[in-house]
């Protein structure tokens, strides 16, 4: 394990020298990217909440799809949900969503001055349902989020939380100009970030 960690470590130094934001033309690895280097993203639901019913509501929320590090992601978004919580509530009625992720969060576009609504500030914006996790899955969700937001676990038990992770059908890439590009979830898959 400890010699893991280094190779590890070793391989992040490697890439940050390297500066390794794939390019344009590599879609699929700039979607693993992105969200890989992010530690948020705005899940969109549709309300069911009294005077809302039907609109769109977005709020943001912690994930992770895995350890920060070249060797940590899984390309799924992990969750830390409760269902006291609005738009959780609105998933018991609809899990459809939708959950957008941006490079703005991250140093990057500070350092080059792009604004968030630049393409050139990457933002990958992923369709599909929530869904909690099986029993085999957990530890997995776990390790992913408490990596990375490790106030989670002294979060109030009564709360009931569950891990969770957003079942991607759709991918659209918002990385360079031109307009979206489209990746498929087997190709989002198949690649390393």
């Amino acid at each position: 394990v400890a010699r893991l960690l280094l190779l590890c470590a070793a391989s992040g130094l490697l890439a940050a020298a390297a500066a390794a934001i794939p390019p344009p033309e590599e879609a699929a690895r700039m979607a693993r990217y992105v969200l890989h280097s992010c530690d948020w993203g705005a899940l969109a639901t549709l309300s069911a909440q009294e005077g809302l019913r039907g609109r769109p509501f977005a709020n943001i929320f912690s994930l992770s799809d895995g350890p920060p590090g070249p060797c940590g992601g899984s390309g799924v978004p992990y969750l830390y949900l409760t269902d006291m919580e609005i738009s959780v509530q609105d998933l018991e009625v609809n899990s459809n969503a939708s959950l957008t992720v941006s490079l703005a969060q991250t140093p990057y576009c500070r350092k080059h001055k792009y604004d968030p609504q630049n393409p050139l500030c990457a933002h990958i914006i992923f369709v599909g349902s929530i869904v909690k996790v099986n029993d085999s899955e957990a530890d997995l969700a776990k390790k992913a989020l408490f990596s990375r937001h490790p106030e989670m676990e002294s979060w109030p038990k009564d709360h009931n939380w569950f891990f969770a992770k957003f079942n991607i059908t759709n991918i659209w890439v918002l990385d360079y100009f031109g307009g979206l590009k489209i990746v498929t979830p087997e190709e989002y898959y198949s690649v390393k970030p």
